[in-house]
């Protein structure tokens, strides 16, 4: 069985990946990342050495790691493909704290996948500590 953590280089992303590996690690799972880059910078998706740093400041270690990239697709299509391709059994994402009127919405990508998904949906709050403009593990 594999568990997909959707993951960008930022404090959901980070939560995501946490979250992610105590599943894995809990369940005895292999972990697939689907890794993706947020906003307007025109970079795409983090590489595996920073992916892999990310891992390493979790403490992954004994966790069997993959990571797909994002190809063009919407971020939302992007990770149930990944979850279709590797037959998932939980998908991991973040999502940003917003104002108490904020949570009335998901984001258009969350939403697709909690409403898409073929297996359960973990979603966690981003962390504390990680600003959203810090690159985790970078």
């Amino acid at each position: 069985m594999t568990i997909v953590v959707g993951y960008s280089p930022s404090g959901q992303g980070a939560a995501a990946l946490r979250a992610g590996v105590r599943s894995a690690r809990r369940r005895g799972e292999d972990l697939v990342i689907a890794s993706y880059q947020t906003g307007d910078d025109g970079r795409g998706a983090p590489s595996e050495q920073e992916v892999g740093a990310a891992l390493a400041e979790i403490d992954a270690e004994g966790i069997e790691v993959s990571v797909r990239p994002r190809t063009d697709a919407d971020i939302g299509e992007f990770l149930l493909a990944v979850v279709e391709e590797v037959s998932a059994s939980l998908i991991v994402i973040g999502l940003r704290r917003k104002s108490p009127i904020g949570k009335l919405n998901l984001g258009a990508a969350a939403r697709r996948v909690v409403l898409g998904a073929p297996c359960p949906v973990l979603a966690v709050k981003d962390d504390h500590g990680v600003d959203a403009d810090t690159r985790v593990g970078a």
